[in-house]
């Protein structure tokens, strides 16, 4: 089981994150709201209604925020913002974290709707999503890359993975246990879609996760092709393994990226694009992910496999990745910022 490969990272970035917070005045008793969809972020809310042919989701129902931290270099301070969501599809109540890329908050682009990327983390990611951590700058490097032109500027949320650190849920709607599949696939993209200026297209929605989380990135964009275009899977999983599955071989075999993709296969498309991303050291990884682009890369489901030398099963391996090919090929697929 090679989410077990994350675990001891896990407390120490817990801790990192907690101490960086601190460090930025965003303790409870300091914090400072946030709303990503009305006036108090320069994107004023659209009060004309938008051209017949427009493909801007405007947002319905912003919020507050609670501003975790800020993120620096290109970056330009811009915050992360996180709040406690009850999942009115799916029944579970867990934290999420959001950021708005810089290009976000320009006047030119007060009229545009963004890209999304939802970003999942390794291990049990709960109770904290390690994509927050200012350690692997995943939105300082986003940041830069859009600068760069190598990157869309994407809106990135980052739910919680699991509901505890007990058990890996494969982020499925496992018979008896909380939906998360119905969280990262439902809920999740609806409060973006409440709380920021995003497009109505599949094309612009993307969604990348590490090891336990890439499992789960690959099986969602499988099964929610309607949602999610691209998924980066870095260092998956390729078949379910909870031990939850244990009495559900039936509901096991519908959450399987391999009879997904046979299916998507089977019946055309829609087309997907699966950007996976491994180290070259990844020994156990490597070969099934390798078998997985042989046997279901053809037809709608498309595949490109990033292996970073001397990397190994971790997110500063999948970062590096992201910076060194797959940003790019993922947004070509996707569309960018539009009115």
């Amino acid at each position: 089981m090679h989410k077990a490969l994350f675990r001891p990272v896990i407390a120490l970035i817990a801790l990192t994150v907690l101490a960086a917070t601190a460090g930025c005045g965003t303790s409870a008793s300091q914090a400072s709201p946030v709303r990503f969809g009305g006036p108090k972020t320069g994107a004023s809310l659209h009060h004309t209604p938008p051209g017949k042919h427009s493909l801007v989701q405007w947002p319905t129902r912003p919020i507050s925020f609670t501003e975790e931290s800020r993120v620096g270099g290109a970056g330009q301070n811009t915050p992360i913002g996180v709040t406690t969501l009850h999942g009115p599809k799916s029944g579970f109540t867990g934290k999420v974290w959001v950021w708005a890329p810089p290009e976000y908050y320009e006047k030119r682009n007060a009229n545009k709707g963004f890209p999304v990327m939802e970003a999942l983390p390794g291990s049990y990611g709960y109770p904290v999503n390690y994509w927050i951590g200012s350690d692997l700058k995943l939105e300082e490097n986003l940041a830069q890359w859009s600068k760069n032109g190598t990157s869309l500027p994407f809106i990135v949320v980052m739910p919680v993975l699991n509901p505890n650190d007990k058990q890996y849920y494969d982020g499925s709607d496992i018979p008896g246990q909380p939906k998360i599949g119905t969280w990262l696939s439902k809920d999740v993209p609806d409060l973006v879609r409440q709380n920021f200026r995003t497009l109505k297209t599949r094309d612009a929605w993307a969604i990348m996760g590490s090891s336990s989380g890439g499992f789960a990135a690959l099986k969602n964009v499988l099964q929610n092709p309607e949602t999610f275009k691209v998924a980066i899977p870095n260092g998956p999983d390729i078949v379910p393994d909870s031990p939850l599955w244990n009495g559900h071989a039936k509901e096991e075999q519908e959450n399987n990226p391999e009879v997904l993709a046979r299916r998507l296969i089977a019946r055309g498309g829609p087309p997907v694009y699966l950007a996976f991303q491994d180290g070259s050291r990844e020994y156990t990884v490597l070969p099934k992910v390798r078998k997985f682009i042989r046997q279901y890369g053809h037809g709608p489901v498309h595949t490109r496999l990033q292996i970073v030398p001397d990397g190994t099963h971790s997110a500063g391996t999948y970062v590096q990745g992201l910076g060194e090919g797959t940003m790019q090929w993922v947004s070509a697929q996707m569309t960018g910022p539009t009115a």
